[in-house]
């Protein structure tokens, strides 16, 4: 298929009611937080694994589309597939020296996997398959207002163990704590460059997945802990050319997200207390804007 010819950069707005987004290992699983503005934060690397999972359920039986980045995956039997496909014998940490064989090597893993042309993937580990840079990159997303995580504590009404049954004489109880924010929008900017994706071979349908993928990405992530999470808006703006046709910042910085009518005396508790707006006027030359939600 071929490559896509077009530069895009997108806004994603999202949100969560009631759970936590993406908490953060090194912090007992709290909502991740900007300390300095106690801003919610969302990882690039949550995003893609949405987004991965979605592909793996969305093409499970589809050709192409296997997931490199899989949960609980060994990568390093990800790239002997390439070495069995082209029956060659990998050396340890080393890329064929025939320039063609390592191309092949790459480009298989190119080919087979989708999250390997959209995202790149650095595949020189012990079974060496190659290095890509891919042509989609994902900033961390922030919340539009500060968040305050809540600590909640729950109730199980049993127990693990018969211990632990004698120890409460059988009233068998299990106390726990989860940890959310009552409510957060968040802010996500990507990159899409169309000259990287002729190196990865990401293509005008895979194009059209990614975006699928990031309108319904939360619609097969849900789980208590993450509450209720919805994408909101996808805003696109896609240049004329491979090589663009304005600076991204200039074009982000056309989209405003502001509470209603200006108010801060309460605090957000649904998407409705935003307005969106989006500056049409003068865009550059070759720069259109498409809402796709």
């Amino acid at each position: 298929m071929t490559a896509i010819s077009n530069r895009y950069e997108f806004v994603l707005l999202f949100d969560v009611a009631n759970g936590n987004p993406n908490g953060d290992p090194d912090a007992g699983n709290l909502p991740r937080l900007d300390p300095e503005t106690n801003q919610g934060l969302v990882t690039d690397v949550c995003l893609k694994r949405k987004i991965r999972n979605f592909v793996a359920l969305d093409k499970e039986k589809d050709a192409g589309y296997a997931i490199y980045m899989q949960e609980k995956a060994i990568l390093n039997n990800q790239h002997r597939k390439a070495y069995d496909e082209q029956k060659l014998t990998p050396e340890k940490g080393k890329l064929p020296k025939d320039k063609e064989k390592a191309d092949q090597l790459t480009r298989f893993m190119c080919e087979n996997f989708f999250d390997v042309r959209t995202f790149g993937a650095v595949m020189t580990t012990g079974v060496n398959a190659g290095q890509v840079r891919g042509p989609i990159q994902i900033a961390f997303a922030q919340s539009i207002d500060p968040v305050v995580p809540l600590e909640v504590s729950i109730t199980r009404m049993a127990v693990t163990t018969e211990a632990e049954a004698e120890k409460q004489s059988g009233d068998n109880r299990t106390m726990g704590r989860k940890h959310i924010i009552p409510y957060g929008l968040y802010r996500a900017h990507g990159f899409i460059s169309a000259k990287l994706a002729e190196r990865t071979g990401f293509s005008e349908d895979d194009l059209a997945l990614f975006w699928r993928a990031l309108m319904n990405m939360f619609e097969h992530d849900r789980s208590a802990a993450r509450g209720e999470m919805a994408a909101r808006r996808l805003i696109v703006f896609k240049h004329d050319n491979a090589m663009g046709n304005a600076p991204a910042h200039s074009l982000f910085d056309r989209v405003c997200v502001a509470r209603q009518d200006g108010r801060t005396d309460t605090p957000a508790r649904r998407y409705s207390d935003y307005q969106v707006t989006i500056n049409r006027e003068g865009l550059p030359n070759g720069v259109t804007v498409e809402e796709m939600l």
